[in-house]
């Protein structure tokens, strides 16, 4: 259980912070800007909910993830460890891998197949998934980096992997089930200045 009383703590003053299980690390560390990038992604999934004004089921799957945002952070969080901690720490399950790939095969049903890429745009919770999405594949990146120093749970990975994709997906069903997706033309209409 969490227990929040006291929110400033003076122990961050020096750039340091305390890991999971108590390590102190700089505040810099892969882990912390791993986990960090967790937490802004989460946050912009907040903004989709609070002002993107997005369908009931994409509402209620954001919520979902949002929770399982917070599993990811702690899962980071802990190191893995061959030491036995005093606790089992939270870790990312392939439940939690297998339930995103559902939503990305249920939702990916009512949309047509893409002929060219999309530009984020259209209809505000679209756009705001597809911000969120370039969130994810960011975190993804430092989930990498922080993968080639330390070992993690590799649930974490396929989760992000999948995340993004879901992300894409759900951007695509907000825009009318991807009628309303603004389509890119490579060179297209690049050179021309609109007129005032």
């Amino acid at each position: 259980m969490v227990y929040l009383n006291k929110i400033y703590t003076r122990t961050g003053d020096s750039g340091e912070t305390s890991l999971g299980d108590g390590t102190r690390v700089p505040k810099d560390h892969p882990r912390i800007v791993a986990y960090g990038t967790i937490d802004e992604l989460n946050s912009a999934l907040g903004t989709v909910t609070a002002l993107g004004q997005p369908t009931s089921q994409t509402q209620s799957s954001l919520r979902i993830i949002q929770n399982d945002l917070f599993d990811v952070g702690a899962d980071l969080c802990v190191p893995e460890s061959e030491e036995p901690l005093e606790y089992t720490p939270l870790r990312v399950t392939a439940e939690q891998v297998t339930r995103l790939e559902d939503w990305i095969d249920r939702a990916n049903e009512s949309l047509s197949p893409l002929t060219s890429f999309i530009l984020p745009g259209g209809k505000p919770a679209s756009a705001l998934l597809h911000q969120a999405r370039t969130i994810c594949r960011r975190a993804e990146v430092h989930i990498y980096q922080l993968l080639s120093e330390e070992r993690i749970n590799p649930q974490i990975l396929s989760y992000v992997n999948r995340l993004s994709d879901l992300l894409f997906v759900l951007a695509r069903v907000e825009n009318d089930n991807g009628t309303a997706d603004i389509l890119w033309k490579p060179g297209g209409d690049g050179s021309k200045i609109p007129e005032e």
